[in-house]
């Protein structure tokens, strides 16, 4: 498994190849939604990655052109008074989609390990054991009727940084900058450190993760769809299925299928006058 470090932050992609790119592969994931919800498997996408890196900008080409009847995003915070009487995972298990459906979680149950872990909000024996916690229910959730696409989005600092200044001079975008996003920056190589270890021991082959070099956000967001279609197409493939195109099977059938020959209906005569 790669690390934060190991990866190219130098990567791009042209702006005319980023929108041709993006329009095929948004119709390959409405095939892929259409494929699972007739098959009645359930699709869990998780976003994590630094502050500012581009999650909110990839889920939204990602849902773009799919039917938004069978999809569910949960953008994740700090757990609610009431939500903290339960275990942790409590209030991720209520979120789950119905077989057939999608469901995307900006942040996510691996809080336990980053913030959580960095921040003191969970003791040291808490966030160690998570690692086994998550596992299970990730394994509990593939062995059934479930697949699991796991994304961090990653940019250096300096990128960060630049974000971070845009985000406060546009005032469209001012509200997404707290001052908890300033003092996560502080801590920006511990989160690192933290991620590299979460990496190491979460990831499956049941639900592996998919690390995306993030300082251009054309190159993210193809790359995350283009990883999301493979991975997708690679556990259809384990369960024994063929993805198939829904829409040329509806255009060949249309095209195959015989229409009824017209009548010719013959005007019908006048009456002689007698």
């Amino acid at each position: 498994m790669k690390k934060l470090n190991d990866l190219d932050l130098t990567l791009k992609l042209d702006k005319k190849l980023y929108k041709k790119q993006l329009k095929e592969l948004q119709y390959e994931v409405l095939n892929i939604q259409q494929f699972l919800y007739n098959n009645k498997i359930g699709l869990i996408f998780v976003f994590e990655g630094m502050d500012a890196a581009g999650k909110g900008g990839a889920i939204k080409r990602l849902t773009e052109h799919i039917d938004p009847r069978g999809l569910i995003v949960s953008p994740i915070s700090a757990p609610q008074p009431h939500e903290m009487r339960y275990h942790y995972m409590h209030r991720f298990w209520r979120k789950l989609p119905q077989h057939g459906q999608i469901a995307i979680f900006d942040r996510s149950w691996y809080g336990r390990v980053l913030v959580e872990r960095i921040e003191g909000f969970a003791k040291e024996h808490e966030w160690q054991r998570a690692y086994n916690e998550i596992n299970g229910f990730e394994k509990q959730l593939t062995d059934e009727d479930y697949i699991i696409v796991k994304f961090w989005i990653h940019i250096d600092a300096d990128e960060q940084l630049k974000r971070f200044m845009e985000r406060a001079e546009d005032p469209y975008k001012s509200w997404k900058l707290t001052d908890e996003d300033w003092r996560n920056r502080e801590k920006f190589n511990l989160y690192i450190e933290a991620a590299d270890e979460m990496f190491a021991k979460t990831n499956t082959e049941n639900a592996p993760w998919c690390l995306i070099p993030g300082n251009d956000k054309f190159y993210a967001r193809v790359q995350v769809l283009k990883e999301a279609v493979a991975q997708i197409e690679n556990q259809i493939t384990k369960r024994g299925l063929q993805l198939t195109n829904v829409f040329e099977n509806h255009n060949e059938q249309a095209a195959e299928s015989t229409l009824p020959e017209f009548i010719e209906i013959q005007p019908k005569q006048k009456k002689k006058k007698s």
